[in-house]
């Protein structure tokens, strides 16, 4: 078999949000590092913000937020349990990384003063910049890495990360999508930048594209991780989010919360005092849905019209500008009517939950030489400012990595396994097509998995997972995009056994409906105030382990620590 064989000193997977910053900055670094960014799809047009983003919703701002306040307000958020050493990296850089959009072009709302016109949608503090013309983000991307002479690569599928006798990352391993070539890419240090994993559960419109995140980030980077040895962590809290009914997107609260819409029951009554997302406010959506109050809606048909009009000019024009033609079908005017809502399939993204591969301050894997970053890394609510400001701390870390590191040797054998794999499914002229495959994994996310969480279901789930591992044996493709496919089935099916092992492994509730364990109810700080770790074991198993909450470097007192519990409005008793 063929193997067309390349060298980078530094690989960056994934053209989305992070690898771009990751790449260009690498190259500031070190002008000098022969730096590829690869993407399986084109980088001018890939990514959750292919079609650009409204805004960002955690805007750390002297003046509106501190790095202090912005760590208190995720910790809370989740439970206690994050790496606040990773989070303060993240605020005290989120301002600078700001001003340095704002100089490439990135257009942010200003006041008339010119400061970020920052409002307030979290419990305790305020962090939402919106960004009107937000759809020019990825023109703005692709200008800086050809100012930066970053080389690229589109149509390429990375499909392993190979490590050497030391453990540490020798090359990458995949296949263009257009002719089914096999690449092999020597390289010193490699950046996972593959975004979430949005294709676990199955929309409730039942299409696999049809999903909450970016279609495209099917877990792959989860996968490739987990093969490679790194440790993947909190894998059990889910990402579960509000979305449009029958549509595949966010109600965007975020985005009219600041201007006076809110989350209400089917009643027109607000139910939750923030519309901050978090574990325990999907609980309460899911709560009211199942208490005969809902369905539940995006209220804004009590705002002014012009409210309404700039409300559908940020929403019908940035990230999705299919939603006004789907309102324009069902006749759904914000005018006259509120918007229902639903709950999304479950997903694993860092950006809206807490789940990813396993990182510290610096970006570092648990295996040396591969870093990542965005929503397939660890760091909560990291969101896509998140993942410009750990795409920047990656880059610049692998490239003082690399200039005190060789070429690692790869093993043979290992080339030759992950060639049969990849091609094993181009060989078969009769079999299951990969969208057989995934449809029936997804469906059995959503039969076993979906919160609220039974034992029993989850026991299920691995049973049949293991009989879908006997049909990967059987995958057939007749074309090169079809190969595609069937790749990201297997990075599918390894991310739901991931989901259901580590819920499993952890025997509480916590997280609100992220982690809503129907055996184990109640929230068990004594056993289980931990990190959970999953990893791949020498018999290629995956093995869970407890990690120590990393010691706070920003204190929170009890009476905060509750902050979150307490969403719920209060009704309070009409006299008569």
């Amino acid at each position: 078999m063929n193997v067309l064989e390349q060298e980078f000193d530094l690989v960056v997977i994934g053209g989305g949000t992070a690898g771009p910053m990751a790449a260009v900055k690498a190259k500031e670094r070190n002008p000098k590092l022969r730096v590829l960014l690869v993407d399986k799809a084109h980088v001018k047009r890939s990514g959750a913000i292919s079609m650009g983003m409204d805004g960002l919703n955690n805007a750390v701002i002297p003046g509106h937020a501190t790095p202090e306040q912005y760590v208190k307000e995720i910790t809370v958020a989740n439970d206690g349990i994050v790496d606040q050493e990773a989070l303060m990296a993240y605020a005290t850089r989120s301002a600078a990384m700001i001003d340095e959009l704002d100089r490439w072009g990135v257009k942010f709302e200003k006041d008339e003063t010119g400061d970020y016109a920052v409002r307030k949608v979290h419990h305790l503090g305020t962090y939402v910049l919106p960004m009107p013309e937000g759809h020019h983000m990825k023109r703005i991307l692709y200008r800086q890495l050809k100012r930066a002479r970053v080389e690229i690569t589109n149509r390429l599928v990375v499909t392993r990360v190979l490590t050497g006798p030391d453990g540490s990352v020798a090359a990458v391993m995949g296949f263009d999508c257009r002719t089914a070539e096999l690449v092999l890419i020597r390289t010193r240090a490699a950046v996972l930048c593959t975004g979430a994993a949005g294709r676990i559960g199955l929309p409730a419109s039942g299409y696999l594209m049809g999903t909450y995140e970016n279609p495209t980030n099917c877990g792959d980077g989860h996968s490739m991780a987990f093969h490679a040895g790194a440790d993947l962590s909190n894998l059990e809290c889910f990402q579960i989010n509000p979305l449009i009914k029958d549509y595949n997107g966010p109600a965007c609260a975020y985005v009219t919360g600041p201007l006076g819409g809110y989350t209400a029951n089917g009643k027109g009554e607000r139910f939750i005092e923030s519309d901050y997302w978090s574990g325990q406010m999907m609980l309460e959506f899911y709560n009211e849905l199942q208490s005969g109050n809902g369905p539940v809606f995006l209220k804004v048909n009590h705002l002014a019209e012009e409210t309404i009009a700039q409300i559908e000019t940020i929403l019908h024009s940035n990230e999705r500008p299919s939603r006004g033609r789907f309102h324009e079908r069902r006749g759904t005017d914000y005018r006259h009517s509120m918007i229902e809502m639903h709950i999304s399939e479950i997903g694993f993204c860092s950006g809206h939950s807490a789940s990813g591969i396993r990182i510290n301050a610096r970006g570092e894997t648990s295996v040396r030489g591969l870093y990542a970053a965005g929503d397939c890394a660890s760091v909560p609510h990291n969101y896509m400012l998140g993942a410009f400001v750990y795409g920047k701390l990656c880059g610049e870390h692998a490239a003082e990595y690399c200039e005190g590191q060789g070429f690692a040797p790869h093993a043979p054998e290992d080339v030759q396994a992950e060639a049969r794999r990849i091609l094993g499914p181009l060989g078969r002229s009769e079999g299951l097509t990969p969208q057989q495959v995934e449809y029936k994994t997804r469906r059995l996310v959503n039969d076993y998995l979906q919160p609220p969480k039974i034992t029993r279901k989850y026991e299920i789930a691995l049973q049949r997972f293991e009989e879908i591992r006997e049909d990967l044996q059987q995958l057939a493709a007749p074309g090169p995009h079809e190969l595609m496919r069937a790749m990201e089935a297997h990075a599918i099916l390894d991310c739901a056994e991931m989901a259901a092992r580590a819920s499993l492994f952890r025997t509480e509730s916590r997280w609100g409906l992220y982690h809503h364990c129907v055996d184990h109810p109640l929230r068990d700080d004594e056993n289980w105030f931990c990190h959970t770790a999953l990893r791949r074991g020498a018999d290629g198993s995956m093995q869970l382990r407890k990690l120590a909450v990393e010691p706070y470097v920003v204190a929170v007192d009890e009476t905060e620590k509750a902050a979150y519990h307490r969403l719920r409005v209060s009704r309070v008793a009409e006299t008569v």
